[in-house]
């Protein structure tokens, strides 16, 4: 079972994920908070593998408690919900350890797909989203950016010719076709990647190689 928190300050929408969830058949949910101030001590309490996290709370909001969430040792995964898939506090969301965002509006099975796929440690964030909030959030001043790049050097040039790709939205099977190799090699490529930059998964990658200027935002 996939134990879940759910973390939104409206009632309505709180009852319409745990019934969703509840029937999931494979998931639990474990309890309800309506603010980020009880999100630490929920998860202590709780034990939950996701935080189904909204991003807008009148006191402390969705980034602030997703960057105390991941603070903790083996704490949970945070699946960030959200209104509008360009919401200006997604970005700075990913950047304090959410695994990926959804919008509110999502389909129901989309929603539980999401859950797994976070719970299994991946990213549910497409890389061409992720491009598009990047583009919009670098070098507006919200972050001390940009790294100077020395992060890359631990790359072989197919590993940084890899990353690029996946920077500018591919998915492993494009990025397959483009330098002709098959689909598991790219996704050896792209472990070793994250290894390497001590990464979490290709949303963390996305991120550091627009900051390294790897690529630049809007090219």
């Amino acid at each position: 079972m996939i134990r879940v928190l759910v973390v939104d300050d409206q009632a309505l929408l709180r009852a319409g994920l745990r019934m969703i969830l509840d029937n999931a058949g494979d998931m639990e949910v474990v309890g309800e908070a309506t603010d980020g101030a009880q999100v630490t001590a929920m998860v202590a309490e709780t034990a939950p593998d996701v935080v189904l996290m909204d991003i807008r709370m009148p006191d402390v909001d969705g980034v602030a408690a997703t960057r105390l969430v991941r603070a903790r040792t083996g704490g949970p995964k945070v699946l960030v919900l959200t209104t509008f898939d360009l919401d200006e506090y997604v970005y700075a969301a990913l950047r304090a350890g959410a695994s990926g965002f959804i919008l509110k509006d999502t389909l129901a099975a989309d929603l539980l797909s999401a859950i797994r796929a976070v719970a299994r440690g991946d990213a549910i964030v497409a890389p061409a989203v992720t491009r598009r909030l990047i583009e919009r959030h670098i070098g507006t001043g919200d972050d001390p950016l940009p790294r100077s790049g020395r992060e890359l050097g631990a790359l072989t040039e197919r590993e940084r010719e890899v990353l690029t790709l996946v920077a500018r939205g591919l998915s492993n099977a494009e990025i397959a076709g483009r330098l002709f190799l098959t689909e598991g090699t790219v996704k050896g490529h792209v472990s070793k990647i994250l290894a390497k930059l001590g990464l979490r998964d290709r949303v963390q990658a996305v991120v550091l190689a627009y900051e390294c200027g790897l690529i630049r935002a809007g090219a």
